[in-house]
């Protein structure tokens, strides 16, 4: 749990409200009244600008409003809805697991467990494959802020437990969820059989990489987008269940930890360091060199600032084997980088499934 920034949630708590908008707006014309009956001429005409401003955030947010009503009605969840914490978590479940593990998918970033749509799809027929959606994506509800990896950890087992699936599971995720299955396995070794890790985020990457502003302008990108929506400017996704402002307030708040103070917070209960696995098999899946991060190392000041950055992100990548002494990695195809697993879907399920049969022969 992040110590600071208390101020900072309260308001990403407030902005994932998707009726928010219309106190505020109601607040708004309600200050231009006050002006317009201070008397002087020039309150007034500020009064009067301040009145049309505010029924124009009213009109912005109704129709958000109006956005996230169709987006709900459109369609009942495709999975269960399980109740973790006094919230509703997303659970889509299918296949025949046999005697073998179950598949829990989690993509990237802040994504809802549907990114991971045609993985599951092709794993289920092999074996049961499940989906979850964190807290404020997907189909579940928004949840507590802030949004951390420890908490997030916690509750990826307690939706599954609560949808009554089977363990043990084999757990694959993505970047920023490969981060994540990690911490759930550190923190529940006996529902775990396996890991797969692809391309996980090595939070060395976070504390000493050069300056990067990607993420921080990602976090900057996911709260004006909260702002936008929530006085009714949508645009691209933003339709349907994605117009709702919590999914950004949520990866806002789990982003916060991506920097070196964030991570300096909750490092103890993040990271997930060496040994901290046992003899856990843990296949590790990565790309054998920098491509698509290219424009990373072009912010190298010369040849061997580049050559140095390199070293370090390819060092980095490697970093998950020393957590389990059971551990091993694949390269993907020649040619992918980061986002292979929409790349290459065959081939990331072809890796899981090795891995599955693998457990099934050691515990018959």
């Amino acid at each position: 749990m992040r110590r600071n920034g208390r101020v900072a949630d309260a308001l990403l708590a407030s902005l994932s409200r998707d009726w928010a908008g219309v106190p505020v707006a109601v607040l708004v014309v309600g200050v231009g009244v006050g002006l317009v009956g201070g008397g002087a001429g020039w309150l007034v005409a500020l009064g009067c600008l301040v009145v049309t401003v505010g029924v124009v955030l009213a009109v912005g947010a109704v129709r958000h409003l109006v956005l996230v009503g169709r987006g709900a009605g459109a369609g009942g969840a495709p999975g269960r809805l399980v109740g973790v914490g006094g919230r509703r978590m997303h659970v889509l479940a299918e296949g025949v697991a046999g005697d073998g593990p179950t598949v829990v998918w989690m993509p990237g970033g802040h994504a809802p467990g549907e990114e991971f749509g045609q993985l599951h799809a092709m794993m289920a027929a092999r074996t049961r494959s499940v989906l979850v959606d964190r807290f404020g994506s997907g189909w579940s509800d928004v949840g507590p802020f802030p949004r951390t990896t420890a908490a997030e950890a916690e509750e990826l087992v307690a939706a599954l437990e609560a949808a009554g699936e089977r363990a043990p599971y084999v757990f694959v995720g993505h970047s920023f969820g490969g981060l994540l299955v990690a911490n759930a396995a550190r923190r529940r070794p006996d529902v775990v059989a396996g890991l797969v890790l692809l391309d996980p985020t090595p939070l060395e990457v976070i504390a000493f990489a050069p300056p990067n502003r990607l993420v921080a302008g990602m976090r900057r990108e996911f709260l004006l987008t909260a702002v936008r929506h929530l006085f009714g400017v949508h645009r691209g996704r933003g339709r349907g269940r994605d117009s709702r402002t919590g999914q950004y307030c949520a990866a806002a708040s789990i982003f916060a930890e991506l920097s070196p103070v964030g991570l300096a917070e909750v490092g103890w209960e993040t990271v997930v360091y060496d040994g901290d696995l046992g003899d856990l098999p843990l296949v590790l899946v990565i790309p054998r060199d920098l491509t698509g991060g290219e424009t990373v190392l072009a912010a190298a000041g010369d040849a061997a600032e580049a050559e140095r950055m390199a070293r370090f992100y390819l060092g980095a990548r490697t970093r998950y084997l020393a957590a389990s002494t059971a551990s091993r990695v694949v390269h993907t195809p020649t040619g992918t980088g980061h986002d292979f697993p929409t790349e290459e879907p065959g081939f990331v399920v072809g890796v899981v499934s090795d891995l599955v049969s693998e457990l099934r022969t050691l515990s018959p």
